[in-house]
Formats: C-alpha cells, sequence, structure tokens
C-alpha cells in the first residue's frame, strides 16, 4: 500500500521541457511561427529566451523581443 506522502504529491511546478524544446530551436535554427494573444502572428527564427521573453530573428525587418505573456502560442514552420 502506498504511503499518505506520496498519494498527495503534487506534480512539480517546472518541468523545463520549455526551455528544452526553445534551446532545441535555437540550435537548430528552425523558423516558428508566432501567434500573439491579440491575434498577430510574427515569423522568424528564436535567437534567444529567458524566463519573461523570447528575441525573434526576422529578415529584412527589425528583430523583435516578445514577452512570453503575449504569446498564444508558436509553431515551427517548413
Amino acid at each position: 500500500m502506498p504511503d499518505a506522502k506520496s498519494k498527495h504529491s503534487r506534480p512539480p511546478e517546472q518541468t523545463f521541457e520549455e526551455a528544452k524544446y526553445l534551446k532545441h530551436l535555437i540550435d537548430s535554427k528552425t523558423p516558428v511561427c508566432v501567434k500573439l494573444t491579440d491575434g498577430e502572428e510574427v515569423r522568424g527564427v528564436i535567437e534567444y529566451y529567458d524566463q519573461r521573453f523570447i528575441r525573434v530573428t526576422r529578415e529584412q525587418v527589425p528583430n523583435l523581443f516578445i514577452f512570453k505573456h503575449d504569446i498564444q502560442y508558436l509553431y515551427e514552420v517548413a
């Protein structure tokens, strides 16, 4: 019978999967589309990230720093 402590353990606050995925996108220079909460889409390559934002490098237009709280989702583009 499992003990009471393991029965009620909470899932971890951080799995660090986000950091691994962003690092993979940076290392592979995978083009992405970032869908923002206001509906705008930004396409480019993620060049940097930290806890609060990502930097998207784009061709022939200025690079952007995007706060993570403004991101609805992102996906890889071919």
